[in-house]
C-alpha cells in the first residue's frame, strides 16, 4: 500500500517528477531540496511558571511571564499573568495584567483584568480595570475602577493625603 512518505516526498533521485522545469532552474534549486527550507514561525509562549501544591514560598515573586500558584506564597506577587489555584493560599499583594483567582488571597489585588471565580477567597481590596465575580466567590473589602491600577499605588497615593491631614491636625490654631 501508499505509505504517508511516499505520498509527500519526491523520490530519490527524482526531482524532475517532482518538479518539471528546464533544465537550468533544476540546476540552480538541485542543492535545496524541500525540507531545507523552514519559514519562520513566531515563538512560541513559554508555559507558566508553576509553583506546586506542596511549596510554601516566604517572599516576593517578580516575573514578566505567567505564573500559576499553586501552594503557599507569603509575599507579593507581579506577573503577567497570575492564575491562583484552588489549593493556594497568598499573603500578600497580588499584581499582573490579568489576575484568575480559584483559590485564597489575603491582601490586596491590582490588575488591569480580575477574575473570581466561583472558588475564590479574596479578603482584601481589588483595584481593577474590569472585573467579574462569579456566584458563589467570597469576597470581602473594596473594589475600585481605575484605567491603569498597575502604575498607581494604593498605599502611595493615600500616604500624602494622611501625612498632610496629620500635620494640620498637629499644627496649632
Amino acid at each position: 500500500m501508499f505509505s504517508k512518505s511516499k505520498i509527500n516526498d519526491p523520490a530519490p533521485g527524482k526531482p524532475e517528477e517532482a518538479k518539471p522545469a528546464a533544465p537550468e532552474t533544476q540546476t540552480q534549486q538541485a542543492p535545496r531540496q524541500s525540507s531545507d527550507f523552514k519559514p519562520a514561525a513566531p515563538k512560541a509562549k513559554p508555559p507558566a511558571s508553576v509553583l506546586s501544591s506542596d511549596l510554601h514560598i516566604t517572599g516576593n515573586v517578580k516575573t514578566t511571564g505567567d505564573i500559576q500558584v499553586e501552594g503557599t506564597v507569603e509575599g507579593d506577587i507581579r506577573a503577567h499573568l497570575l492564575t491562583v489555584g484552588e489549593t493556594a493560599t497568598i499573603k500578600g499583594e497580588c499584581i499582573a495584567d490579568d489576575v484568575v483567582v480559584n483559590g485564597r488571597i489575603v491582601g490586596r489585588v491590582r490588575g488591569l483584568k480580575v477574575r473570581l471565580t466561583a472558588t475564590a477567597r479574596v479578603e482584601g481590596d481589588i483595584i481593577h480595570k474590569t472585573i467579574a465575580i462569579e456566584s458563589g466567590a467570597h469576597f470581602e473589602g473594596s473594589v475600585q475602577r481605575q484605567d491603569d491600577p498597575l502604575s498607581s499605588r494604593g498605599k502611595g497615593g493615600q500616604q500624602p493625603q494622611q501625612a498632610s491631614a496629620q500635620k494640620a491636625e498637629q499644627q496649632p490654631s
